[in-house]
């Protein structure tokens, strides 16, 4: 089928043009020593998933507001308003951890498998660059929708880079834009994460795949690295095969989640609430724990000594393991680190969360967190109306000037401010028709919430007559 599309009129003079059948040859018909293989379908995987964040992504910017004013808001019109928005959300929170996972699973097995051997240093070194970077993406990625959850894990991710010594100060200053978190800090993360990393992504990624065409595939654990002796089978078409089902595999697996169990969306940050237990993502959960156990003067040991010194054996690991040996049980010492360092990870992620489960305070903040999470998805969307003095000085009806005067002569303008423009006491009341229908404001209106009652809100008991005449005038508040 190939060399009968490649033999078409258009197909031959694109080729002279373009060359596309030369790059297509040397994309399909690469060999693969001792032939095709599950085990080498999560580079393509990776590439799907980069795909699958770049075009979610997209979608997702075209709405998005880096601001500390208008972040969440857009945030929450996305996942509440937007057709599909919701999913295409998740789609994208869904797709940052399976990039990890599929990472973090390719890294391992390219580890086990000795495949770094023969001619492949600058290639490995390549693959752990992308590794940072992803890990920055997704680090980047977590603070946009500044709610309590993504702004308090940040505030912990930077005050950690602030341990640094001698530059510390200075690379706080720069992630933050300042000395606090605010818009500054938004605009950074998002130029971080839609720019800057995705860019050098890009590079990387290409300098990755021609270093591995350079070196050609290394071929099952058995083989030779430099001089494969097994018999070689061309990538097309079983290996394109396999990738594609894996693909899909993916592809079903990141709709089903995103479908059932969309990702939530927290209260907007708040940084005066001192009570906020901040928790970061599951893959960041083990740094998370690793940091509690350094603390004052030997804070330096745990953020830089220890992972830069394994940082440093990772980059020089081709160097130092020059054998050409690569089955795992011939290479223990480098199998059993490697177990050792995952083995960790695993226990301090699973102890983090054991002690937030037996410790009983903790336990019911976190609760409280959840609840909280919950009951904001729950409540409709509230537009963020800007006060517009063309917009607040038009005409009302006259049953809405009726009820401007009942909100006048129950004070309400002394915590909503004039024409419901909110004030530090109470909220704006601007777009609050769009929150809630009839019934449900006379009902909040003779019962507040118990957020409306912390606020120091009371209950309206006014006549039906003046109620109706109320709700006309908040009605007019658009």
């Amino acid at each position: 089928m190939r060399h009968e599309l490649q033999n078409t009129r258009f197909m031959r003079w694109l080729d002279q043009r373009t060359g596309i059948w030369h790059m297509t040859h040397e994309a399909l018909d690469e060999p693969i020593p001792g032939g095709a293989r599950w085990a080498y379908v999560f580079g393509s995987g990776l590439l799907y998933i980069l795909l699958s964040q770049i075009v979610t992504g997209v979608f997702l910017a075209m709405y998005y507001v880096a601001s500390a004013d208008h972040a969440h808001t857009t945030v929450e019109y996305i996942t509440k308003q937007v057709t599909a928005g919701s999913f295409i959300r998740s789609l994208h929170m869904y797709g940052s951890s399976a990039m990890v996972v599929t990472l973090l699973v390719h890294l391992g097995q390219t580890y086990f498998f000795g495949s770094y051997k023969g001619r492949r240093e600058i290639l490995w070194m390549s693959g752990l660059i992308l590794f940072s970077l992803v890990i920055g993406m997704a680090f980047t990625g977590y603070l946009l929708p500044w709610d309590q959850k993504a702004y308090f894990a940040t505030a912990v991710g930077t005050n950690i880079a602030g341990e640094v010594p001698l530059i510390g100060d200075w690379l706080k200053a720069l992630m933050r834009g300042g000395t606090e978190m605010g818009t500054l800090t938004l605009s950074r993360f998002f130029v971080a994460h839609v720019f800057l990393i995705p860019g050098t992504i890009f590079l990387f990624v290409g300098t990755h795949i021609y270093l591995f065409r350079k070196a050609g595939s290394a071929g099952p654990i058995n083989e030779d690295p430099i001089t494969p002796k097994q018999k070689p089978e061309q990538f097309y078409p079983k290996q394109v095969l396999m990738d594609f089902v894996f693909a899909t595999i993916l592809i079903g697996t990141l709709g089903l989640l995103s479908y059932l169990s969309p990702v939530e969306l927290g209260p907007k940050a708040n940084p005066s609430d001192t009570q906020f237990l901040p928790r970061p993502e599951w893959y960041y959960l083990p740094i998370f724990q690793w940091l509690k156990y350094w603390a004052g003067a030997w804070a330096v040991i745990g953020i830089v000594v220890i992972p830069g010194v394994v940082a440093a054996l990772l980059v020089a690991l081709p160097f130092m393991d020059r054998k050409l040996e690569r089955r795992p049980w011939k290479r223990p010492v480098a199998s059993f680190s490697f177990a050792i360092v995952l083995c960790g990870l695993i226990f301090l992620g699973w102890q983090s969360g054991h002690e937030d489960s037996t410790d009983p305070a903790v336990a019911k903040q976190l609760v409280k967190q959840t609840e909280e999470t919950e009951t904001f998805m729950n409540t409709k969307f509230q537009p963020e109306m800007m006060g517009s003095p063309l917009l607040i000085a038009a005409p009302l009806s006259p049953e809405a000037a009726k009820g401007k005067k009942v909100f006048v002569d129950n004070s309400c303008d002394g915590c909503h401010g004039d024409n419901g423009q909110g004030t530090e006491n109470g909220p704006k009341l601007i777009g609050v028709s769009l929150k809630f229908d009839h019934d449900e404001m006379v009902k909040v209106l003779h019962n507040p919430t118990k957020k409306m009652r912390d606020g120091n809100m009371d209950p309206v008991d006014i006549s039906d007559e003046d109620m109706n005449l109320l709700i006309s005038y908040l009605n007019s508040l658009k």
